[in-house]
């Protein structure tokens, strides 16, 4: 290979820590990723990774030589961008993962797919923690602050968690007014796919006041389940604001203890950084930005 291809070899194989892994995205055989990778290392005169039978990891100088390849690769990609066609539409296929709140995201997709017919969306909806480089996606949207150097970031939009339940609920029941009321209520709670553990209650607490007593009525590992059952009058959800946005607009569902609630979040769209943005990734990113949260608007 040449040197930027095998360039390009070292960084795949350093971003996926796997010899196996790598040649499996750049569609070649796992021995011919160990014999460039061993090329390059005599050309260089120094050791890229650290092998052991079950993975690699990079030695100083491969840390360092990656940091480079990754910006001889990103000037590369924009340099093949500049001189394609600027006016031609954006084209190919996107690997996008979106966590599981279709109701939010789906919407925006197809109107997306509306306005570029020529790009291809392979949509992985998820709340599991995907590799972005390792499993091949070209970009991902989650929440919480991104912490993988190896990925690119942009905010989307901004959330809050409230309690909801339907008026009628609370005609039955009573409006909770502190978070110790919340004991004689149905909580409606979501579970993590991954650790099958509860979604905590982001309620505020004075210094030295016990944890609230959260009586259960029915777990979910699907928020989009435990908006349905809290919409059906059966007990009180915690749920991002934008989902029961329009409910609370038309009155299906009330809001409560918000001065009680202490929590906000943040999605964001998530890419290799290794990558130049190519248009069809860029007009995916900005079309998020602009038709993501509208709903939020003015609230």
């Amino acid at each position: 290979m040449d040197s930027l291809g095998s360039i390009a070899v070292f960084v795949q194989a350093a971003e996926t820590r796997s010899f196996t892994q790598a040649a499996r995205l750049m569609g070649v055989s796992s021995s011919a990723i160990g014999k460039s990778i061993a090329r390059t290392e005599t050309r260089l005169g120094v050791r890229l990774f650290h092998r052991s039978t079950r993975s690699i990891t990079l030695t100083s100088e491969g840390a360092l030589f990656l940091e480079r390849c990754r910006k001889i690769l990103a000037e590369v990609e924009a340099a093949e961008f500049e001189l394609c066609n600027a006016a031609s539409a954006p084209h190919g296929k996107l690997r996008i993962s979106l966590p599981l709140v279709s109701g939010l995201v789906m919407p925006v997709l197809t109107e997306f797919m509306a306005l570029f017919p020529d790009i291809e969306l392979d949509i992985d909806l998820s709340d599991r923690m995907v590799d972005v480089v390792e499993e091949g996606f070209d970009a991902v949207v989650r929440t919480g602050n991104p912490k993988d150097s190896r990925l690119m970031a942009r905010p989307l939009g901004g959330f809050r968690m409230v309690l909801v339940a339907t008026t009628e609920y609370f005609k039955a029941h009573g409006v909770p007014q502190t978070p110790t009321d919340l004991a004689n209520h149905a909580c409606l709670r979501h579970t993590f796919h991954a650790t099958g553990k509860l979604e905590p209650w982001p309620l505020r607490r004075e210094a030295g006041d016990p944890e609230p007593v959260l009586s259960t009525r029915m777990v979910s590992t699907s928020i989009e389940a435990v908006s349905f059952v809290a919409l059906q009058g059966m007990g009180i959800a915690c749920l991002p604001d934008f989902m029961v946005h329009e409910h609370v607009r038309h009155g299906r569902l009330q809001r409560v203890l918000d001065d009680h609630l202490e929590h906000a979040g943040t999605f964001w769209i998530l890419w290799p950084s290794s990558r130049h943005a190519a248009a069809k990734l860029r007009v995916f990113i900005d079309h998020l930005c602009a038709r993501l949260f509208p709903a939020n608007d003015g609230q």
